[in-house]
């Protein structure tokens, strides 16, 4: 089995495919008397080998999987009202249910956590971070650490999940400093006899020998070394599970000139043109475009920075889809802030706010040579301003480019790309295998599970099925 993506979703797919299985914990009580009571009836047999979907009927929550709802109340029973119930669940080392397994990732463990300012606050609590058996509140505290607000920054997630896969002994199914460039199905006979015998004298290969498969996946790329080369690698396996996230590819606007150099669509790029001095108190505006969560930490760097803003995004402040709108001001004052600055100070009114201009019901038209940028207002009258730079901060897509299509035959809707919130791939709910391709499976942000404290319901669904085709599951 080769896993594409080493972040949280392929971390905690690889602990529950490395012997670690879980089983409900005797004596515990769970708050939800339905479920309780479904979890007494077997308790010697693994929640693995439970009917997933007998388990999670019933069951509502922040999430649309109904076995992300299942593992996130089995590890965490009443967060949701602000308890601290302890998990009801064992964790017992059954190595001999072991399945063979590679995760393939660019970055070190953790994925694109380690590409995220390390100071960054998380939206999620701390605790909603944690991967199964080891508490993140735990692992900060030997590190004589605190949350603040509940919350933990973007560098101390990173170091925990490399901590995670040391301390549960996973580091030798991970490769790091690979890019998978192809994956597709190829016929069994079409590989080499070579190829096959190699395969099969690997004690841990991803060959089933037992088990005459007439397709398999050829999963291709290269893994970058020491020194900078690109060695090429191919391998063959059954089963492939896409854990790629949808940090690699920022959405554009589609307009004119959105290529010029002074507009990009990451916010790093705000945070090195502070370094490098080109932007400043006394320089143009820094335009930012975009009503999230990325877009508000922007503001909040410039603000910081006393960089004048310009901010521009198309929905109405009091947009209830905005997610402002939906954050307890208490957890998230900083967010808190962005939006009384976007309610407060818009051009048409002048508030409080030195250096940021809000421009709610506009979008841009053009970028221009002479960095001159114009908006259109929802009654279709037009600005110009001049900026210093510009940030699109509009989300971001992920980057199938290694799957046939893109990835597009895949998705709900397949005439448009994927992606994570509105057209995910269509799996099955209780297995998340791909309904298009059979062993192919799609974990995290690709199947539509956006937090870190859902991603695991999706790698116990995926293992689940895995031991079941593996016969590892007990009778």
């Amino acid at each position: 089995i080769v896993f594409s993506g080493n972040g949280p979703s392929g971390i905690c797919l690889s602990y529950l495919l490395s012997g670690y299985t879980p089983y409900f914990k005797r004596h515990s009580l769970h708050p939800h008397p339905i479920l309780q009571r479904k979890l007494e009836e077997a308790p010697e047999v693994s929640v693995l080998d439970q009917d997933l979907e007998y388990l999670s009927e019933g069951l509502e929550g922040r999430s649309h999987s109904p076995v992300a709802l299942l593992f996130d109340t089995l590890q965490r029973p009443d967060t949701d009202f602000g308890g601290t119930a302890e998990s009801v669940l064992t964790w017992w080392h059954e190595p001999d249910r072991a399945i063979p397994h590679l995760v393939l990732g660019r970055n070190a463990p953790g994925g694109a956590w380690h590409s995220i300012e390390g100071s960054m606050v998380t939206l999620s609590r701390g605790e909603w971070m944690g991967l199964p058996d080891l508490p993140f509140k735990e692992w900060l505290r030997q590190k004589r650490r605190g949350l603040r607000n509940n919350r933990a920054t973007a560098e101390d997630i990173a170091q925990y999940y490399q901590h995670y896969v040391m301390k549960k002994g996973l580091q030798k199914n991970f490769r790091c400093g690979t890019v998978v460039t192809s994956v597709r199905k190829v016929s069994a006979e079409s590989i080499s006899n070579h190829t096959q015998k190699d395969l099969q004298e690997n004690s841990d290969s991803l060959w089933n020998s037992n088990e005459k498969s007439t397709e398999v996946f050829q999963v291709d790329g290269f893994f970058k070394t020491v020194e900078g080369d690109k060695e090429p690698f191919s391998i063959y396996a059954e089963n492939v599970v896409l854990a790629t996230g949808t940090y690699d590819n920022p959405t554009w606007l589609g307009v004119k000139g959105e290529n010029l150099s002074y507009v990009h669509h990451q916010l790093s790029a705000l945070e090195e043109a502070v370094k490098n001095n080109s932007v400043g108190i006394m320089s143009d505006p820094v335009l930012i475009v975009g009503a999230g969560l990325t877009a508000a930490d922007a503001i909040l760097f410039a603000h910081h920075c006393n960089i004048p803003v310009i901010h521009v995004f198309r929905r109405r402040v009091t947009d209830p889809g905005l997610i402002f709108n939906q954050l307890p001001k208490i957890m998230y004052p900083e967010y808190h802030k962005v939006h009384q600055m976007m309610k407060e100070q818009t051009a048409a009114c002048a508030g409080p706010y030195e250096r940021y201009i809000s421009l709610p019901e506009h979008h841009v038209l053009s970028f221009g040579k002479d960095k001159k940028c114009i908006f259109q207002d929802k009654n279709g009258c037009q600005k110009a301003y001049k900026i210093s730079m510009a940030l699109v901060l509009t989300g971001s897509n992920p980057n199938l480019s290694f799957l046939p299509n893109d990835g597009i035959d895949l998705a709900m809707d397949s005439d448009q790309p994927v992606n994570p919130k509105r057209n995910p791939i269509d799996v099955d709910p209780f297995t998340y295998e791909c309904t298009q391709e059979k062993g192919l499976y799609a974990l995290g942000p690709l199947a539509g599970d956006n937090f870190v404290r859902f991603v695991q319901g999706g790698a116990l669904a995926v293992a689940s099925s895995l031991l079941k085709k593996a016969n590892k599951n007990p009778p």
